[in-house]
C-alpha cells in the first residue's frame, strides 16, 4: 500500500448472485482503461479456509490461480476482465482470518492481551486488505453475501474503520436489487431502501448505489430511493439485465461512474478509457447471424433441483464466450447429464445433433460411464472433442476400453479395485487420502508442459513449452503408456520430467484432445484460450458434414 492508494468497497443487498463480482471487475476495468493500476480482493464469509473443499452445486466453480489457490468464482471474473492474474493476496474468507488470529494467539503475538472478536478481527480483515494492495493505486474489496447477514458484520466493521482511517480515501458502493412483481406490473425500491438503511446501522453511508434490476428502474422508483435513503441522483447508477455481461463495463461508462467515482476520491479526473479492442469484440458477440454451433457439455453439478445452473462451470462457458466475441460463431450450448448417457439408448438421441462435445472437470463415480459413453461417440463419429482434467481421464479409459480391448480399464478414483488401473492415484496424493488430508493437500497451481513437435497441441499453442493450471489427485498410469502409443494414442503434453501426462490427442480425428489442467482458467475475453479456439474452429470446420449426418438421420 502506499500512502495515495484508493480503497473501494463493494457490498450486496436483498439478495445473492446480483453480480456484485461482475460491477467490481467491470469498475476495475474502467479504471485499468484509464490507466490506472488496479487490485481486487474478495472477502467470503465462509469459515472454510479455501474454496476448494465445497461442493460445486452449492458454491459453484472453484476458481484455480498460478499460485495454487482455490477460490471463489469471482476471481475469474476479476482476471477475465482486468487480464491480470491474481493470486492467494486476493482472497480472504472467515476462516483464514481466525486461522491467522489463533495462530498469532498461541504464539503470544497478542502479548498476553485478551483477544476479542472486536477489535482483532476486524484488525486482521484490514491487514489483508493492505496486503492485497501491493502498492496499486486503487483497492477493490468485493465483500461476499448480502448486508444484513450475522456473518458480514465484523467485515463491515472492518470497512467502516478503514474509512475512518484513511478520511477522503474510500468509497463504498452498493450493489442491491430492484424486484419485478408480475401481479402488481411495478418494480419495488423497499427492499434497497431497507439494504441500506441496514448499511447505516453498520455506521455506513454509501457513496455510490448500483440498482439492479430486470427492467430500467423508472422516475418514482428513483425520486423515493433518493428521498428515504438519503442519496442525491448522482450517487444512483442503473445496472438492468444485459445481453452478456460484458457489456456492463460500457454500460456503467454511459453513466461517467468512473468519473464520478474518481471525482468522490479526489483523483484526478483522466480522459476516455482505452476499450476499442473491447467495444470490438463486444459488437462481434452481439451481432445478429454468425454460424450457431451445438456444443454439448457432458457433465453432473450443473442440475440443482428443478434448475439447470451454468456456475459450476462458468470458466468453460466464458471460455466459449470469448471465441464467439473473437470468431464471430455463436456457440449454443446444449447442457447434458452425464448420468442419462449411461443408458445406450439416449446416447444418440442426445449426442446426434451437436457439432462438438465437452467434458470438464469432475469427482467421483457418478457420472462416470455417461461420460465414457460420449467420448466413444464422439470419437467414432469424427464430432470435435475437448476433455478438461478429468475428461482427459475418461478419454483414455474409453480408448483402454473399445480400442485397446482392456474391458476393465478404469480410473482408482471410479473403482478402486479395479484390474486395469489406467488411471491411479499419484504416488504423493495415496497417503494424503488415506489420512483424509483433503483440504490445501491437492496438485494445483501451474505447472509446465513441454508440447510434442508436430501435435496438434504444438499447433495451437505455438510454442515448446507453455504453463497451465491444474487440480487434480489422479493421473494417466505410464505402466500402459507403450501400449496406448502403440495403438495410436498420441501423448502430446509432458511434464518437464516426462512422468506425468498433461494431454493425449488422436492424430486421425478432427479434434481430439483431452488435456489434465484446467485452460478455461486463463482464457480471457480480449484474449481467448487457443484450445478452445482450435475446438471451436474444428466444429466449425466439421459442422457441414455434420448437418448433413443429422439430416439424413
Amino acid at each position: 500500500m502506499t500512502d495515495s492508494t484508493r480503497f473501494i468497497i463493494v457490498s450486496g443487498g436483498v439478495v445473492s448472485g446480483l453480480g456484485k463480482g461482475i460491477t467490481a471487475a467491470s469498475l476495475g476495468l474502467l479504471l485499468k482503461a484509464r490507466g490506472f493500476t488496479v487490485s481486487p480482493i474478495k472477502c467470503d464469509m465462509y469459515v472454510n479456509v479455501d474454496a476448494g473443499t465445497m461442493n460445486p452445486t452449492i458454491h459453484g466453480e472453484v476458481f484455480v490461480t498460478d499460485d495454487g489457490l482455490e477460490a471463489d468464482q469471482d476471481l475469474g471474473h476479476y482476471e477475465r476482465y482486468l487480464n491480470q492474474d491474481v493470486g492467494r493476496a486476493n482472497y480472504v474468507t472467515t476462516g483464514q482470518i481466525y486461522y491467522s488470529i489463533i495462530q498469532k494467539e498461541r504464539a503470544l503475538h497478542y502479548e498476553g492481551k485478551c483477544v476479542e472478536v472486536v477489535p482483532h478481527v476486524p484488525e486482521e480483515i484490514i491487514a489483508r486488505i493492505y496486503e492485497a494492495a501491493n502498492g496499486a493505486e486503487f483497492v477493490i474489496i468485493e465483500l461476499g453475501g448480502t448486508v444484513g447477514e450475522y456473518q458480514s458484520e465484523v467485515f463491515l466493521e472492518a470497512t467502516r474503520i478503514l474509512a475512518r482511517r484513511l478520511p477522503g480515501r474510500t468509497a463504498h458502493i452498493h450493489v442491491s436489487y430492484f424486484p419485478y412483481l408480475d401481479n402488481l406490473g411495478e418494480l419495488k425500491s423497499k427492499p434497497t431502501q431497507l439494504s441500506i438503511r441496514k448499511l447505516n446501522e453498520c455506521g455506513i453511508l454509501p457513496d455510490f448505489v448500483v440498482a439492479r434490476s430486470a427492467r430500467a428502474v423508472d422516475t418514482p422508483r428513483f425520486t423515493t430511493l433518493c428521498q428515504n435513503s438519503n442519496l442525491e441522483p448522482d450517487q444512483i447508477i442503473f445496472s438492468p439485465d444485459l445481453r452478456s455481461v460484458y457489456e456492463v463495463p460500457l454500460k456503467l461508462e454511459e453513466q461517467e461512474f468512473a468519473q464520478k467515482l474518481l471525482r468522490r476520491l479526489g483523483v484526478e479526473l483522466m480522459p476516455r478509457p482505452r476499450l476499442a479492442d473491447w467495444e470490438k469484440r463486444l459488437r462481434t458477440l452481439l451481432a445478429p447471424g454468425g454460424q450457431e454451433l451445438r456444443v454439448g457439455i457432458v457433465a453432473k453439478y450443473h442440475a440443482v433441483g428443478d434448475y439447470s445452473l451454468s456456475d459450476a462451470y462458468v470458466s468453460v462457458v466464458e471460455a466459449l464466450h470469448h471465441v464467439e466475441a473473437a470468431e464471430g460463431v455463436r456457440v449454443i450450448i446444449d447442457w447434458i447429464d452425464a448420468e442419462e448417457l449411461a443408458r445406450p439408448e439416449n446416447v444418440r438421441e442426445r449426442l446426434a445433433g451437436l457439432h462438438g462435445v465437452i467434458i470438464p472437470q469432475g469427482w467421483g463415480s457418478r457420472g462416470a460411464e455417461g461420460k465414457i459413453a460420449a467420448i466413444q461417440y464422439a470419437r467414432e463419429n469424427g464430432i470435435p472433442y475437448l476433455g478438461l482434467c478429468y475428461g482427459m481421464q475418461m478419454a483414455a479409459i474409453e480408448y483402454g476400453r473399445n480400442v485397446l480391448g482392456l474391458a476393465d480399464a478404469n480410473s482408482e478414483e471410479v473403482d478402486p479395485q479395479t484390474s486395469e488401473p489406467v488411471i491411479h492415484v499419484m504416488p504423493d496424493q495415496a497417503e494424503v487420502i488415506r489420512q483424509k488430508r483433503y483440504g490445501g493437500s491437492i496438485r494445483v497451481g501451474a505447472y509446465p508442459c513441454h508440447t510434442a513437435p508436430g501435435s496438434m497441441l504444438r499447433n495451437l499453442y505455438g510454442t515448446e513449452v507453455i504453463s497451465e493450471r491444474h487440480r487434480h489427485r489422479y493421473e494417466f498410469n505410464n505402466e500402459y503408456r507403450e501400449r496406448y502409443q502403440a495403438a495410436g494414442f498420441v501423448f502430446s503434453g509432458l511434464s518437464p520430467s516426462g512422468d506425468l501426462v498433461e494431454a493425449v490427442e488422436l492424430p486421425d480425428h478432427p479434434f481430439f484432445v483431452g488435456v489434465q489442467y484446467h485452460p478455461e482458467y486463463k482464457s480471457r475475453f480480449e484474449a481467448p484460450h487457443p484450445l478452445f479456439v482450435g475446438f471451436v474452429n474444428a466444429c466449425r470446420n466439421t459442422a457441414p458434414l455434420r448437418n448433413l449426418v443429422t439430416a439424413g438421420e
